[in-house]
């Protein structure tokens, strides 16, 4: 099929949405996660074709170039609908895409693209956070059916999730990169406990998830047995992508000025817009951003379906820089204000927030260290980091006690 063009294209999205998208009365539903209302407006969108618009007809998709796709995320954008750019955006959708089994894939990639079910990062562990290779939760085969024992931690949403994607240890006799699975763990089912977390903002958005004879049905097993690092890779060059991005802002729900122009609306509020010390930095925060989105729109250019970039490294790196400098300025303009906290401080108490949450960028998907490994190695092309464990068959790493075996 020929692909249209740019202008027939960018008419067609917009007559679709001026059709099926009413912004005064369908933004306020459509903002909350699987409501009946979100649902049914998704499933419209990806009938259409615009959610998924570089995949083929027989996955929701129409097969135009990652160009085009980005005009239909634009005229989204224009209007605020949602829905649109999940071959791009969607961490979840995309690592079923690539490495699903057909019957699985037919089942939960719909579900996915409609935000009808629920989703968590079965990642990390008390033992194994920098270093996912030395995970020790174990999925041991049992006919069709693997059993999964173990714990996790910082589990964003683990509490409401129907589906964690599960990185579990399958084979202890080899090294520990080769003996690692990868699943779409059902959550909702006896043996799995979730615990909140309280953070340093107060808040309880991470969870430790702790998996005692839990079952997964060999049918939710993503790649290949034994294959769980490729996806893994995957998985995470899109969460680094979503994160390298954009981040949370502010959370008083006071009018806050935003993008590229909150640092100058807030040196002109404190009359230290002629400070030339504080228009230097605010510059040089403002050409980082500019220069990370240039450099993200780079790496997601070169990352093809099933692949992963170390280029993602440089922006989650440098969005985790860029949200601490913007702290700093933020307190600094705020000067004693920024002392104080609570709904009648809305620009301390915000303050305050981007300041705390800024850690989460440089802990979560990897801490900046590790990206700064990444970047040296892969992109730079520096000599590895000496690993004395890495070719061991993992049985024989010594670190802690293995999870038991299910009786």
């Amino acid at each position: 099929m020929t692909a249209p063009t740019n202008d027939a294209l960018l008419a067609e999205v917009r007559a679709w949405l001026s059709t099926h998208w009413d912004r005064a009365t369908m933004e306020g539903p459509c903002s909350v996660s699987r409501s009946p209302e979100r649902t049914a407006f998704l499933e419209k969108v990806v009938a259409a074709g615009w959610a998924v618009p570089t995949w083929p007809a027989e996955w929701h998709g129409r097969s135009l170039p990652v160009e085009q796709a980005r005009l239909i995320e634009r005229a989204f954008a224009e209007v605020g609908a949602p829905g649109a750019g999940q071959d791009r955006l969607n961490l979840w959708v995309n690592t079923a895409f690539t490495y699903a089994r057909p019957e699985f894939k037919a089942k939960i990639v719909p579900a996915l693209l409609t935000d009808s079910v629920g989703m968590c990062l079965l990642y990390s562990e008390p033992g194994a956070g920098s270093d996912l290779a030395a995970v020790r939760t174990r999925a041991d085969r049992q006919g069709d059916h693997f059993v999964v024992n173990g714990q996790k931690v910082w589990t964003s949403y683990a509490a409401t999730a129907d589906y964690g994607m599960l990185l579990a240890r399958t084979d202890w006799d080899v090294p520990k990169h080769r003996g690692l699975s990868f699943f779409f763990l059902p959550m909702k089912q006896p043996g799995i406990e979730v615990r909140p977390l309280r953070q340093i903002t107060d808040e309880a958005q991470f969870n430790e998830v702790f998996i005692t004879d839990a079952v997964v049905s060999a049918d939710n097993l993503l790649g290949e047995l034994n294959g769980g690092w490729k996806v893994l890779q995957t998985g995470l060059a899109y969460e680094r992508s979503l994160m390298g991005e954009d981040a949370r802002g502010p959370r008083s729900g006071a009018p806050n000025p935003e993008g590229d122009s909150a640092l100058i609306e807030l040196a002109r509020e404190a009359g230290r817009l002629g400070d030339p010390a504080m228009r230097q930095d605010i510059a040089r925060v403002t050409s980082y951003r500019v220069l990370n989105r240039l450099n993200t729109a780079r790496a997601k250019a070169d990352l093809a379906q099933g692949t992963s970039s170390s280029i993602m490294s440089l922006g989650k790196l440098a969005m985790s820089r860029i949200l601490h400098e913007e702290a700093r300025l933020r307190t600094a303009l705020l000067g004693a204000e920024s002392l104080l906290e609570g709904p009648e401080h809305p620009r301390a108490e915000d303050a305050n927030f981007l300041t705390l949450n800024a850690y989460f960028t440089s802990i979560g998907g990897g801490t900046d260290q590790i990206q700064r490994n990444i970047i040296a190695e892969r992109v730079l092309g520096l000599p590895k980091e000496i690993e004395v464990d890495r070719d061991v068959p993992f049985r024989q790493v010594r670190s802690g006690t293995v999870p038991r075996k299910p009786a």
